[in-house]
C-alpha cells in the first residue's frame, strides 16, 4: 500500500511515528474523449484567450480572485514559505470526543495510519485507549497546502484519520430552497411509514451493496471488446521536419530539371547565333568581290 505522508501523532507526551495510507479509492470507470474521425485521444491544452496562444507551465503563475478580473499575486516562494511555517509533520490530537456528536455531512476522506519505525508500541496504547473509552480523537493536519481537521478512531483493529469539513466549509441549511416547514401528517400515513421503516431494517453488511451500473457497464466493455467495435488511434503523422526535408529534395531536383533544360536552349540559341553572323558575314564577302 501506498505511503502517502509520515510524520506522528501526539498526544500529552506520547510521539507515534507513523505513516498515511489512502483508505479508500475511486472505481469510477475513466472514459477517455476521442476524435471520431481518427480514434485519437484528444488533448487537453492551457491556451491564453488574450494572447490567443498555448501556455507553457514556467509562463503560469497563482492568483486569487478577490473581485471580478482583479488577482492578488502568490508565487510559489511566498507559498512555500507558508508551507514551511505550518508544516511540522505531526497530527496533534487536541481533544477526545464521541463519535456519535460529530455528523457524517463532516466526514471527507479517510486514510488508514500504521506504525513506523519504533512506532509500535505506542500505536498499540492508542489503539487499545480509544477502543476501551470508546472515544475518537480530534487533531489536526496539513495535507497538499491545505490545514485539515481531522478525527482518528479504530477501524477493524487499525487506526483511521478521517478529515473532516470546518463549521464554514458546510453550507446552512437554511439557504436550502422550497424545505417545507412543520407540516401536517396524517396519522395513517404516518404508522403507514413506520411499518415500512420496521420490515427493512436489518444489520449494515457492507458487502451485499454493489454498483450496478458499474458492473453493468464493465460488462458491456467486456461484450464490446470482444466483438467488433474496438476503435485504434491511428499513429501520429511523421514530423514536420521530415516532411519538409522531402518537400525540399523534391524541390530541388525539380530547379535542376528546369535549370538543365534553360542551360541546353541557351547553348542552342547560341550556336544559331553564330552560325547566322558567319552566313551574314559570308553574304557580305561575295557581294564585295563582285
Amino acid at each position: 500500500m501506498h505511503t502517502m505522508w509520515k510524520g506522528t501523532i501526539s498526544f500529552g507526551l506520547v510521539n507515534i511515528p507513523v505513516k498515511l495510507h489512502a483508505a479508500t479509492e475511486n472505481k469510477d470507470v475513466k472514459m477517455r474523449q476521442l476524435h471520431k474521425e481518427c480514434q485519437s485521444p484528444i488533448k487537453y491544452e492551457k491556451v491564453c484567450p488574450v494572447c490567443e496562444r498555448e501556455v507553457e507551465q514556467e509562463e503560469i503563475v497563482k492568483g486569487y480572485e478577490y473581485a471580478k478580473n482583479k488577482f492578488v499575486l502568490l508565487d510559489d516562494e511566498e507559498m512555500e514559505e507558508l508551507k514551511k511555517e505550518n508544516t511540522d509533520k505531526s497530527v496533534e490530537i487536541v481533544d477526545f470526543v464521541d463519535l456519535k456528536e460529530i455528523d457524517p455531512i463532516y466526514f471527507e476522506k479517510s486514510y488508514f495510519l500504521s506504525p513506523n519505525e519504533g512506532g509500535s508500541k505506542a500505536y498499540v496504547l492508542l489503539r487499545e485507549a480509544l477502543q476501551d473509552t470508546g472515544k475518537i480523537g480530534v487533531a489536526k493536519i496539513l495535507i497538499r497546502a491545505k490545514e485539515q481537521l481531522a478525527v482518528i478512531r479504530v477501524y477493524q483493529n487499525t487506526l483511521v484519520m478521517e478529515t473532516i469539513h470546518y463549521p464554514d466549509e458546510v453550507r446552512q441549511t437554511a439557504d436550502v430552497p422550497n424545505v417545507p416547514e412543520q407540516g401536517e401528517t396524517v396519522k395513517k400515513e404516518l404508522d403507514t411509514a413506520k411499518m415500512l421503516i420496521d420490515q427493512l431494517t436489518t444489520e449494515f453488511d457492507p458487502e451485499k451493496y454493489q454498483d450496478d451500473y458499474r458492473n453493468a457497464l464493465l460488462e458491456l466493455i467486456e461484450e464490446k471488446k470482444s466483438g467488433d467495435q474496438v476503435a485504434t488511434a491511428k499513429d501520429k503523422k511523421a514530423p514536420d521536419n521530415v516532411t519538409n526535408l522531402m518537400d525540399a529534395l523534391q524541390a530541388s531536383l525539380d530547379k535542376a530539371n528546369k535549370s538543365g533544360g534553360k542551360t541546353g536552349k541557351k547553348k542552342t540559341t547560341a550556336k544559331k547565333s553564330t552560325t547566322t553572323k558567319k552566313s551574314t558575314g559570308s553574304k557580305s564577302k561575295a557581294k564585295k568581290n563582285a
